[in-house]
C-alpha cells in the first residue's frame, strides 16, 4: 500500500474518483448515458467533449513544462485560431462549402504554428525567459484576434466546420476522437522513441544535455511549436462548438486550466520527468469539477477557488516532505540487552 500511494497517479486518480462520487450524490443520473439519433449523450460524454480542448493544450503544456518552460500565450493563440478561421469563412462568397472550411482551418493552424515558432525563437535562440516571452504574445495575441474580427463576434454557417466541435462519428463526439488521437500520437512519439528521453534530459539539465550532444535548442523550439499547434486545434473546437469566433472570450484562462491539469497529473514545474497519463487524469478532473459545481447549486464564479484548493491538496499529497510530516511513524523496537549483533 505504501508503494501504491507513492505512485504519481495514485492521488490524482483518488481525487477524480472522489469528485465523481460527489457528482453522483449531487446528481443521481450523473453516470446515465442515453442514445439519441445514434449519438451518445450524458454528463460523462459532456465532460469528455468539453474537456477535449483543455486536454489538447495540456498535452503540449506537459512537454513545455518538462523542458523547464511555460507557455502563457495558449489562450491568445486559441482566440487567434478561431478569429482567422471564422473571419475567412465569413468573408468568402462560398463560406458554407466544405473546401472553404478546410482552407480556413488549415490557415488557422498554420498561423498558430508560426506563433509557436516565434515563441520558440524568443526562448531558445534569444534566451528570453519563457514566462516573459510568452507573456508578450499573451498580451498582444488577444488584441491581434480583436483586430482580425474587428472587435465583433463573427458567426459562420458551415456544416463541416461545425462537426469539429459539435459533430459525431460512430456515436462519439468528434472532439473526443481528435483529442484521443493527438494523445495517442504524442504518447507513441515520446515513449516509443528517444524524443521523450531527450525532452526530459533538456528539462533536467539543459547545459549538460547540450554537452552530451543533445540539440537542446531544437528540442525547446519543437515543444513550443507543438503546444501552439495543440492550441490552434483547441481554438477550432471551441469556435466550431458555437459556430462563432469571440476574440474577447475564446480560450480565456484556458492556459491556467492546462497548467493546473499538468500539475495535478504529477508533472513537476521544475522540469524533467513528465506523465501524459497524469495530464489526461488532470484534465478530466478540471472539467469534472467545472461540471459538478453548477449542478450542486454553487455559483460558477467560485470554480477557480475550488481548482486552487484541489491543486494545493493534490500537490501536498504528492510532496515527499508533506507525506513525511503527515505519516505516523512506527515506534522502533528497542534491541534487548545481550542480543546478538
Amino acid at each position: 500500500m505504501r508503494d501504491l500511494t507513492k505512485h504519481s497517479l495514485f492521488w490524482p486518480l483518488v481525487a477524480l474518483a472522489l469528485l465523481l462520487v460527489v457528482s453522483v450524490i449531487a446528481t443521481p443520473s450523473f453516470f446515465s448515458i442515453r442514445v439519441q439519433d445514434g449519438h451518445l449523450y450524458g454528463s460523462l460524454i459532456d465532460i469528455l467533449r468539453n474537456g477535449a480542448p483543455t486536454l489538447l493544450i495540456a498535452l503540449g503544456m506537459t512537454l513545455v513544462i518538462a523542458t523547464r518552460g511555460i507557455d502563457l500565450s495558449v489562450g491568445a493563440i486559441v482566440a487567434i485560431a478561431a478569429a482567422v478561421a471564422c473571419t475567412y469563412m465569413a468573408g468568402a462568397p462560398d463560406g458554407s462549402s466544405a473546401g472553404r472550411a478546410i482552407v480556413a482551418m488549415s490557415m488557422a493552424v498554420g498561423v498558430c504554428v508560426l506563433l509557436g515558432l516565434w515563441n520558440g525563437f524568443l526562448i531558445s535562440v534569444l534566451g528570453i525567459q519563457p514566462i516573459i516571452a510568452t507573456l508578450v504574445l499573451m498580451t498582444a495575441g488577444r488584441g491581434l484576434a480583436m483586430l482580425i474580427t474587428d472587435g465583433q463576434i463573427i458567426t459562420v454557417n458551415n456544416a463541416l466546420f461545425k462537426k469539429v466541435g459539435a459533430g459525431f462519428v460512430l456515436g462519439l463526439p468528434v472532439a473526443i476522437l481528435i483529442a484521443l488521437a493527438v494523445f495517442a500520437i504524442t504518447a507513441v512519439l515520446t515513449r516509443r522513441t528517444a524524443l521523450g528521453m531527450l525532452i526530459e534530459a533538456v528539462g533536467i539539465n539543459p547545459e549538460a544535455s547540450r554537452l552530451a550532444g543533445v540539440r537542446a535548442r531544437t528540442i525547446t523550439w519543437t515543444v513550443y511549436v507543438f503546444v501552439a499547434f495543440c492550441a490552434g486545434i483547441a481554438g477550432l473546437m471551441i469556435a466550431s462548438n458555437t459556430s462563432a469566433a469571440d476574440a474577447n472570450n475564446a480560450g480565456l484562462f484556458i492556459e491556467l486550466d492546462a497548467i493546473l491539469a499538468v500539475v495535478i497529473g504529477g508533472t513537476s514545474l521544475a522540469g524533467g520527468r513528465f506523465s501524459l497519463t497524469g495530464t489526461l487524469v488532470g484534465a478530466m478532473f478540471i472539467q469534472t469539477l467545472a461540471t459538478t459545481i453548477p449542478t450542486m447549486g454553487i455559483p460558477a464564479e467560485t470554480n477557480y477557488l475550488f481548482k486552487a484548493v484541489a491543486v494545493i491538496v493534490v500537490c501536498l499529497l504528492q510532496s515527499p516532505k508533506a507525506r513525511a510530516v503527515l505519516s505516523v511513524r512506527r515506534p522502533t523496537p528497542l534491541l534487548m540487552k545481550g542480543s546478538a549483533a
